[in-house]
Formats: structure tokens, sequence, C-alpha cells
């Protein structure tokens, strides 16, 4: 993981403005700790208010349970994964950890290489599921035109791929990225793809 920052910019859903944030090239010790210190009480605040609605749990953000900092741990030192996170005001607003070490499965690409997504999440107080006014959007855009930028890096021509929770499959599809169905041995997730076009058109947005 290099370290480096880059510009990005993100939807003030507040004001409806964009407002300038930081793409890092590296989950650091600061990020996890945003995500225990400010996620968790952020979570459970949200948690708390689906269950006073009466909210079916099926509704509930289906990442509740991740824990960066054991995710980060599990994958330390092995050189297929790079960590992502995006900052604004102070606090690390998304996560995400790719590796650069799978295959694509679509007729047109298949056996070729991509930059697998393997989590992707943004800050609780930037989901719908949770809070009725999300402070910030653009994360998830953000999150997929860097793996799509290291995919171009990597020379793997913008394929990228990802097995996606339910309440994400709208999102991936309106990205241009293909849906190759159930995965039964990926606890019966969607898996997607995005090829070369798909990758050219997706940042060309």
């Amino acid at each position: 993981m290099s370290g480096e920052t880059s510009r990005v910019w993100l939807l003030d859903k507040y004001t409806g403005e964009m407002v300038e944030a930081l793409l890092a090239d590296g989950i650091t010790e600061s990020h996890l700790e945003d995500a225990e210190l400010h996620w968790k009480p952020a979570l459970v605040e949200g948690l708390r208010r689906l269950k006073a609605q009466g909210t079916p749990l099926k509704e509930w953000p289906q990442s509740r349970h991740w824990n960066w900092r054991n995710k980060l741990e599990y994958v330390r030192d092995l050189l297929a994964y790079r960590g992502f996170a995006i900052e604004c005001e102070g606090r690390a607003q998304g996560l995400m950890l790719v590796k650069t070490t799978e295959v694509c499965h679509l007729p047109e690409q298949k056996g070729k290489p991509l930059v697998y997504v393997d989590y992707l999440e943004t800050a609780p107080w930037n989901q719908r599921e949770l809070f009725e006014r999300p402070r910030f959007g653009g994360i998830g855009t953000v999150m997929l035109a860097a793996a799509i930028a290291l995919s171009l890096e990597e020379e793997f021509s913008g394929r990228i791929g990802l097995h996606s929770l339910p309440q994400s499959e709208k999102f991936y599809l309106s990205c241009g990225m293909k849906s190759l169905g159930p995965d039964a041995y990926k606890e019966s997730l969607c898996y997607f793809e995005m090829e070369p076009a798909g990758a050219t058109a997706f940042l060309g947005k």
C-alpha cells in the first residue's frame, strides 16, 4: 500500500453541493479507529431507530456485523491485497479491500485477471438504510473508480469483479456491471463483473 492520497468529490446531501474529499491508498490505524470509535456508535444509533420503527431485519444493513480490524489483520502482509479509504471532514467515510489474484468468469473475458472487490462499506451515517438523511453520497462510485484505476495500473484493462450483498445489487447494475447470478460457493451472493468497455464508460460518466 503506497500511502498516497488523491482528491475526489462527494455529494453533501445536506446542501446538495459537491465537496472535496481524499482517497487514501491504504487503510491506516486512524481509519480503523474511526470505524471503531465513530462508525460503531452511529451504527448502534441507526439500528435502534430501525428496531423502534419495527423495520424488518431483512431491511437492516447487511454489512452491520463487519469488523474492519479483523479483516485487515487476516490479510496483513499478503501482497495481493490493497486497501482504500475515503476521508472527509476528518473522518473515514468509506473503506474498501481488494485483491489482484482473481480471474474473470464472463465468457468473453474468461480467465483474464481482474481486481476483485472483497469488501466495500460506507460509514453508517451515509447509509440510507440507517438514516433518513444520509450525510454523503458517491462513496461507492468513487471506490469502484479506484478499483478500476488499480485494474488499469495492473494492466488488467479495467476489469473488476465482486460478490454483492442483496441490498447493493441495484447499485452495481446501475454502474454497468454484469450479473452472473448467485454463486453457490459464496453464500449464494450474486456475482458481478465489469469488462473493459464498461470500465471505460463508467470512468467517462
